[in-house]
C-alpha cells in the first residue's frame, strides 16, 4: 500500500493534522502565531546546514528549530519584547538560511520544495520521522496538558498551582519546533504556520472545550489533506498551498455558520 506516492502522501498530511491539532490551539489561545513563522523560517537555515555538511535534511531542520525554540523561551523568560524579537529572529534565520542555501552545489533546484512542500514526494523514511515527530508532539502535550493550560490561562494561577510557567512555555516551544521540523517536508516553511492556525481557528468557534477544539482542529485538518490531495490531483495544482487553501475554505464556512447562529 505504501508503494501508492498518493497514499504515502495522505499519510504524512494525516500525521502533522494529528500533532497540529492541539498544538495549534495553544497558537491560537497563546496568540503565537508569529512564533511559528519564526520558527518555520529558521528551518531553511537548518536545511542549509544540512546539504553543506551531507546530514539529513530532517535533522538539520530539527536542531535549528529546536535552537529557536530554546533562545526565545529564554529571552521571554527575560522579559524581551517578543513581537520585536521574533520579527529579528525570524527575518534574519530566513536571510542567513537563503544566503547559506545559495553556497550549496544543486541545493537552489529544490529550494522551492522546501518553501512550498513537495507532500507527493514524501519517501517511507520521510514517513516515519513525520509519524515518530507527531507521536514527540501529542506526547508532549499529553503529558503536560493540565498544566499548560493552567499556564495559558494565567501564568499567575499557573504559579500559585506551584507550576513554573517558563517550563510550560518551553515545553511548547519545543513540540511547535518538532512540528515545524516535521510539517517543513509536506507544506513547506511559508505555510506551516497556515496549517497550525487555520484549523484550530476554525474548530474555537465549533467546540465547546479545549479537549473538544483539539479534536476538532485535527479532524479539520486531516480533511483539509484529504480535500487538498485530491483538488491537486484533479485540478493539477501544487499539493501544499492545495492543502492550506481547503483549511482557509474550511474556515471561511465555520466562520459563515457562526454569523448565522
Amino acid at each position: 500500500m505504501l508503494d501508492d506516492f498518493l497514499v504515502r502522501a495522505g499519510l504524512a498530511g494525516i500525521g502533522l493534522a494529528v500533532a497540529a491539532g492541539p498544538l495549534g490551539s495553544f497558537v491560537v489561545w497563546r496568540r503565537m502565531a508569529y512564533f511559528g513563522d519564526a520558527t518555520a523560517h529558521a528551518a531553511i537555515l537548518g536545511v542549509a546546514l544540512a546539504l553543506a555538511s551531507d546530514l539529513p535534511v530532517g535533522l538539520g531542520t530539527m536542531a535549528v528549530a529546536l535552537v529557536m525554540a530554546v533562545t526565545v523561551a529564554t529571552l521571554a523568560a527575560r522579559g524581551w519584547a517578543l513581537d520585536t524579537t521574533l520579527g529579528v529572529l525570524a527575518h534574519s534565520a530566513l536571510a542567513f538560511g537563503l544566503v547559506a542555501v545559495s553556497f550549496v552545489p544543486d541545493a537552489r533546484v529544490d529550494l522551492t520544495a522546501y518553501l512550498f512542500g513537495d507532500i507527493l514526494a514524501v519517501s517511507r523514511a520521510d514517513l516515519l520521522f513525520i509519524w515518530a515527530g507527531a507521536a514527540v508532539v501529542l506526547g508532549l502535550l499529553v503529558w503536560r496538558w493540565s498544566a499548560l493550560l493552567t499556564a495559558t490561562l494565567s501564568e499567575d494561577l499557573a504559579a500559585a498551582s506551584g507550576l513554573n510557567p517558563d517550563r510550560e512555555r518551553l515545553i511548547l516551544t519545543l513540540a511547535l519546533a518538532v512540528a515545524v521540523a516535521v510539517a517543513l517536508k509536506i507544506v513547506g516553511a511559508l505555510l506551516i504556520a497556515a496549517m497550525l492556525i487555520i484549523p484550530a481557528a476554525t474548530a474555537r468557534s465549533l467546540a465547546r472545550s479545549p479537549e473538544g477544539m483539539a479534536v476538532i482542529a485535527s479532524v479539520i485538518g486531516a480533511a483539509s489533506v484529504a480535500l487538498g490531495l485530491l483538488a491537486s490531483l484533479r485540478l493539477d495544482t501544487p499539493a501544499g498551498p492545495s492543502i492550506v487553501a481547503a483549511a482557509a475554505l474550511a474556515f471561511a464556512a465555520s466562520a459563515s455558520l457562526g454569523r448565522g447562529r
